[in-house]
């Protein structure tokens, strides 16, 4: 394999050329030609930056190659060759621009390639056309400003005063700043692909959040457009409007009839034009938008215009069904101290459209709902040319730039509008502007506007979810595009799923649940950057610095006060709705390669609690089994594998395994691609155990190397486990299709299994079964006592020790004197010194150690052998018996290995133990 490392597509062979030597197709025909074959070597597998063709996407080569079982040392020198490096477009003899600084994470290339070659398809996705003031700030701006800058901006200052609003506007901005603040620390972290809000959280705290919050932020876009279509055709039969039974009396641009049907005509019609400017491309959409920023600016520079040009007039305000006695009429008195002085605290009223009394909470709600549009731009990330650059900067500009425009317009109304005006006339910025249809044609084109970015808006978040594939084929015809790369089925679902909603016509009832939804996904932004902040993960390296976890945290409590302060019952099914879809997903939806930073958080727990467990404080009564299992092979090992997980009590528990070679005499570590084989298991019975494999020259090194490295800190393993040796015939307990090759997990993914199969020779006697048992288990104890001895005193001291101990078992005493009598010890002399067994040419300190082998007799442990079988009534399902310390004398392994395979013969399930250390108290 060679691997250039010049920005030049050359043959192997050849030597260093010059840019621009020679265009890429000849290149090609170079290295396609059959000429200048190398030996068993590919002539160019990876290319620099330079040549048009060098798409090569460095994260999904590495699945490709882990897949061909390439090493994976190998594999991951080629990404960090691929990453960090500028990419270049080149075509014929025009050479771009740096376009890209790495090919890891955004995954494709474009630029500007000279005369005739613009916008160049790399790796067949689209050019990215949109700047930061078409495809963010201007969205942003015409969704924040929408009606509220027009119809409600009165009503705030009407029923608040101007002190009470602008602290509104303080406390609101405040809010969603917060939230800009984690958009634009995340959207500077790497490169950010379509999908917006969805795309930010997904990749930060995992599919099934992301997913959940997606579909939501989805859904709230699909209701958020049908209530601004809903607002403008309101908007416009209230001008133009006029019913059938009035049809002669009717003003003459009065000439629209009214009634449900016809007003779902009008919507059906206002959203095609939104349909068709969506189906055609995001360029069209932003020029539209732009249209019409012109046109609200304009209606805007006008409005601020009124208020020094217009001189005092008397307003006629509209009527008031059923009540006669209100007054008809109100002043703009132009700017006078009296009239600011009137308007600059609260005074709350009856809102005259609702009849419901106002109060601070429900003039804020409202207010609120108009700053919710700051994701505007964040929805339009993957048809910008530069996400990372364009998103926080465009979206800070909006939110001081709207901020500014409404403090103003609230300070020129409290300055020249009566309250009874502000109060009764929520449309008095027509009877006071210049020319009164220019502020309607505003008022028009910035709710349209606003339907255009909902819709927009939906349809790229449907289509990053369907491109992660989280709902399987569900969601899969909505990752069609065109060939401009315009996801034309994602804009069709999400216009029929709008029409859905217009067919319940008012949507004064949802209203409020899509401000929460919104709330919601914003809360769920600063809720990731707070992850990503805490974890401390040295990749959260964003370029945007002016933000901290106080902010972050500042910004989710906000929106969840604000969510319960606007409707509570709402809230709480929002958040219920979103957790019924986490599970879904989590139970649904295959694993997938983002990276959690959930694990980052748990690293970052366990690593300072781990420091916080000082072994020296250790105690005896906070003991607890940390277990290390020897497994040699697993097939062959299931049944002991689930018995000690269920006897751990909650303890450490690891799975320790040991391959025989030298790492000198390898050419790489062996045991690397061993672990996802032994994680699969893991998953596979279902059981919460770590993995720790070594490579030692004897299974005796292996096993002290594992007692010395496995655990960290005060999780440390204080029990060996070793499976005994006997001659039952071994079986395959993984026979499973589960696990088989190439098999399929529940969550569609490959189960990596490449366990050796069992050998026909001895194995391991813990072949049992893999079930677990369901039965109540009951513990007995056998006393073995001799003939003489006080056997009700040895019974009731027995009996005292397991109250003290806390443990209920059932006792019984058994006569062994037949079985002592075989005993060497006892066939001795009483006088005779206590044997020590003799070896010839032994060290004097290998005798140091007490040991029993030579005392006892094959006889004996046959007949301790029988004592223990006679006494099976009910059978047990495991038994307990002492383990004799080993001999110091290696000489003397295999006959006590004998010792004990007569002592455990044809006894079943038994666990032999030898305890070196106290594990259990009687005290507090």
């Amino acid at each position: 394999m060679h691997l250039t490392g010049t920005p030049k597509v050359r043959d192997a062979e050849e030597g260093p050329k010059t840019h621009g030597e020679e265009p890429p197709e000849t290149n090609f025909r170079k290295l396609t030609s059959p000429g200048k074959k190398q030996r068993g070597k590919a002539k160019t597998v990876l290319s620099g930056g330079r040549p048009a063709f060098n798409t090569i996407q460095p994260l999904r080569l590495g699945e490709k190659l882990l897949q061909m079982i390439v090493d994976a040392h190998l594999v991951s020198w080629i990404a960090d060759y691929l990453i960090e490096r500028p990419q270049f477009v080149r075509l014929k003899n025009c050479l771009s621009d740096t376009v890209i600084n790495s090919t890891a994470f955004s995954c494709q290339c474009t630029g500007w390639a000279g005369p005739g070659w613009a916008n160049t398809l790399i790796d067949g996705k689209p050019p990215k056309r949109l700047t930061t003031f078409f495809g963010v700030i201007i969205p942003t701006v015409l969704s924040m400003f929408s009606v509220v800058l027009f119809l409600r901006i009165g009503f705030v200052v009407g029923h608040a005063g101007l002190y009470q609003s602008i602290l509104m506007f303080l406390v609101a901005y405040l809010i969603i700043t917060m939230t800009v603040l984690s958009v634009c620390a995340i959207s500077t972290n790497g490169a950010l692909d379509a999908g917006g809000a969805y795309y930010m959280i997904s990749r930060a705290l995992g599919p099934e959040f992301g997913g959940s919050i997606g579909i939501m932020f989805f859904f709230a876009n699909v209701c958020g457009c049908a209530l601004y279509v809903l607002g403008l055709v309101e908007a416009i039969t209230v001008s133009f409007g006029i019913s059938e039974g009035e049809a002669g009396l009717a003003n003459p641009y009065h000439m629209l009839p009214l009634g449900y049907w016809w007003s779902l005509l009008y919507a059906s019609a206002v959203l095609l034009l939104c349909l068709g400017v969506c189906l055609v491309g995001a360029h069209i959409y932003a020029k539209t938008t732009f249209l019409i920023f012109l046109i609200v600016m304009t209606v805007l520079s006008s409005i601020f215009a009124s208020f020094f040009i217009v001189g005092p007039r008397v307003v006629v305000l509209p009527a008031v069904s059923g009540n006669s006695t209100q007054a008809a009429t109100a002043n703009f008195t132009g700017f006078k101290l009296d009239t600011l002085l009137g308007n600059l605290w609260g005074s709350y009223t009856v809102d005259y459209t609702t009849g419901s009394m106002m109060s601070f909470t429900t003039v804020f709600a409202v207010m609120f709902n108009g700053c919710t549009g700051i994701m505007a731009g964040s929805n339009m990330s993957g048809d910008l040319k530069n996400p990372s650059y364009s998103i926080p900067r465009g979206t800070l500009t909006a939110v001081v730039f709207t901020f500014i425009t409404y403090n103003l317009l609230a300070l020129l109304a409290s300055c020249s509008c009566d309250r009874l005006l502000l109060q009764r006339n929520y449309s008095f910025l027509c009877n006071i502007g210049v020319w009164c249809p220019l502020v309607m044609v505003g008022i028009y084109s910035s709710t349209l506007s606003a339907a255009m970015s909902n819709l927009i808006g939906a349809s790229r978040i449907l289509f990053a979810l369907s491109r992660d594939n989280l709902f399987g084929g569900v969601l899969a015809p909505a990752s069609q595009t065109s060939k401009r790369g315009n996801p034309w089925v994602s804009v069709l679902i999400s216009w029929s799923l709008v029409q859905v909603v217009l067919l319940l016509g008012k949507l004064n009832t949802i209203a409020s649940i899509v401000t929460i939804f919104f709330l919601l996904v914003y809360a769920a932004v600063d809720l990731a950057c707070l992850a990503l902040e805490w974890a401390s993960a040295p990749n959260f390296r964003p370029t945007f610095r002016y933000f901290t976890w106080h902010t972050c945290a500042l910004g989710i409590v906000g929106c969840l006060v604000m969510m319960f302060l606007i409707n509570a019952i709402y809230a709480s099914v929002s958040i219920v709705f979103m957790l019924v879809l986490l599970l879904l997903i989590h139970y649904l939806c295959p694993t997938s390669s983002w990276g959690y930073v959930s694990q980052a958080l748990i690293f970052h727990q366990v690593r300072k609690y781990l420091l916080m467990l000082d072994v020296r404080k250790d105690h005896v009564k906070f003991w607890r089994p940390q277990v290390l299992l020897m497994v040699a092979n697993p097939r062959s090992s299931t049944g002991l594998i689930t018995f000690i997980n269920d006897v751990k009590k909650s303890g450490l528990y690891v799975f320790g395994h040991v391959q025989l070679g030298e790492l000198e005499m390898l050419p790489a570590d062996p045991l690397q691609s061993c672990y996802d084989s032994w994680f699969s298991l893991v998953d596979y019975l279902n059981i919460k155990a770590f993995i720790s494999l070594t490579l030692a020259d004897s299974v005796r090194h292996g096993i002290q190397h594992l007692l010395f490295i496995s655990g960290l800190g005060g999780m440390r393993p204080n029990i060996l486990v070793l499976g005994f040796y006997d001659d039952c015939s071994p079986k395959d307990n993984l026979q499973d299709c589960v696990f088989s090759t190439g098999a399929h997990s529940a969550k569609g993914q490959k189960r990596i299994f490449h366990f050796p199969p069992v050998c026909s020779d001895r194995m391991s006697g813990e072949a049992a079964s893999a079930k677990h048992l369901s039965i109540e288990a009951r513990l007995r104890l056998f006393l073995c006592v001799e003939t003489g001895c006080c056997m009700q005193e040895a019974e009731e001291m027995l009996q005292q020790m397991l109250k003290d101990l806390r443990m209920t078992a059932n006792v019984y005493t058994v006569p062994w004197d037949h079985v002592v009598a075989l005993h060497g010890q006892r066939r001795a002399k009483v006088s005779q010194v206590h044997p020590r067994a003799q070896t010839d040419g032994a060290p004097e300190c290998v005798h140091s150690f007490p040991s029993n082998t030579t005392l006892l007799s094959d006889e004996y442990l046959r007949a301790v052998n029988l004592l223990i079988r006679e006494n099976v009534d009910p059978p047990p399902a495991v038994r307990f018996l002492y383990l004799p310390r080993p001999p110091a004398d290696t000489r003397r392994y295999t006959p006590y290995l004998h010792q004990l395979d007569l002592l455990t013969q044809d006894l079943g399930p038994t666990l032999l133990i030898h305890g070196v250390v106290p594990v259990i108290t009687t005290d507090l």
